[in-house]
């Protein structure tokens, strides 16, 4: 791996850790502050609202610095919501601890998405960026079962405390490897916000928003859909997440691949389209174990593919509004999650079983891949441009 980009993987991991091992620490939490289940659950959503709100604003306000120093600033506000969060002696305290730990997620990424793909090697983009989201995918294979393990039989408090702790680890990476890449001062904020203004812009955001919920209406009831239709014991649902990880770090890097072999709109569509079928065979398979445990691999990786193609999408189609393209690509896919949740318990309420979400993802994934090919057939993906004097020098664009 290329040493400038590890900090950025670091980050990805710590990101990764603290909003997904939430969904495993709410039986602890719930007891611990006397609430129920379904009323921690609103943890969930504080910190995907956190991550909707700062998205956009953060890079509103601070776009016009260079990026290491905004990478820094984010980091540093990462660690610190995460450490209140870590000793919040309510549930009020600790909503408000979420939202604010939400608030450097996207703009993390987003700023993150423009650097890689800036220092990468030529044609290699879209794997500079997967490398990125790297961190997230060994999330899901380590750094989730080890929180949920940790708050289940010491302290949630503990989980978060390591999630500090790779924060600080994340922001000395920063400070030593990351390239001191220069910004311009003259930079237009309206300009840059006339990306809006772009029919492309919200083909792209409902892309996302709509496709991507097509893995969270699947992820969200994996659990008991591995428990009560495939037969599971609940003890080897850790196991079976950490199997999905290992799909979401394998796609993860195909996906790359993919985006910078052909463009980032072609993989797009092809991947969600593939997500349509594989969320349509974990309907029918998974009453078998053997199937229901290659498909959740095979998931997992398709789901996951989609993280550098729509990045990459999303920034090439920005010019001058890179980083604020790119954290609202963030912003969407965390109303991705909350959609596909959302949708996916839909069928849930009115009495079918637990593979009846897979159905509504497939739907989902289809909407989505259908806004993706009118991008490709308006002609929205552009190779990326990287000449020498971009690699020697990167000046943000504004």
């Amino acid at each position: 791996m290329n040493k400038n980009l590890l900090p950025l993987t670091l980050g990805g991991l710590g990101i990764g850790i603290t909003e997904f091992v939430m969904m495993g620490l709410l039986p602890d939490i719930a007891k611990d502050l006397a609430v129920t289940i379904p009323q921690a659950g609103y943890l969930i959503s504080a910190y995907a609202l956190g991550v909707v709100i700062g998205a956009p604003l953060l890079i509103m306000i601070a776009g016009k610095y260079p990026p290491k120093k905004i990478l820094i600033a984010l980091m540093v506000m990462f660690t610190v919501f995460n450490a209140f969060s870590a000793f919040a002696p309510t549930f009020d305290t600790l909503f408000i601890a979420r939202l604010l730990s939400g608030l450097p997620h996207g703009a993390f990424f987003g700023v993150g998405s423009v650097v890689a793909s800036r220092i990468a090697e030529k044609g290699k983009a879209a794997q500079a960026v997967s490398l990125m989201f790297m961190g997230l995918t060994i999330a899901n294979i380590l750094g989730v079962p080890l929180g949920t393990f940790i708050g289940h039989n010491f302290s949630w408090r503990i989980s978060f405390a390591v999630v500090v702790f790779v924060g600080l680890v994340t922001l000395l990476s920063l400070k030593l490897w990351l390239p001191a890449l220069e910004a311009t001062k003259n930079r237009d904020l309206k300009s840059e916000l006339s990306f809006f203004k772009k029919r492309e812009a919200w083909i792209i955001i409902f892309m996302i928003s709509i496709g991507t919920g097509g893995l969270f209406t699947w992820y969200s009831y994996i659990a008991p859909l591995m428990t009560d239709v495939a037969g599971f014991s609940a003890g080897a649902v850790t196991y079976i997440l950490m199997l999905a990880g290992f799909g979401m770090l394998v796609g993860n890097y195909i996906g790359g691949i993919l985006a910078d072999k052909f463009s980032p709109a072609k993989a797009s569509a092809s991947l969600l389209l593939a997500m349509v079928v594989t969320l349509t065979i974990v309907h029918f398979v998974s009453f078998s174990q053997p199937l229901a445990l290659i498909m959740t691999f095979i998931t997992g990786a398709v789901s996951f593919a989609l993280a550098a193609p729509i990045q990459m999408l999303m920034i090439q189609s920005a010019k001058g509004s890179e980083m604020l393209a790119a954290s609202a690509s963030q912003a969407s896919f965390n109303i991705g999650n909350a959609l596909g949740a959302f949708f996916g318990g839909l069928p849930l309420v009115y009495g079918f079983d637990y593979t009846s979400p897979a159905y509504v993802g497939a739907a989902m994934a289809l909407i989505g891949a259908g806004f993706a090919f009118w991008l490709i057939k308006s002609n929205v993906s552009r190779p990326v441009v990287q000449d020498s004097e971009i690699k020697e020098k990167y000046v943000v664009m504004h």
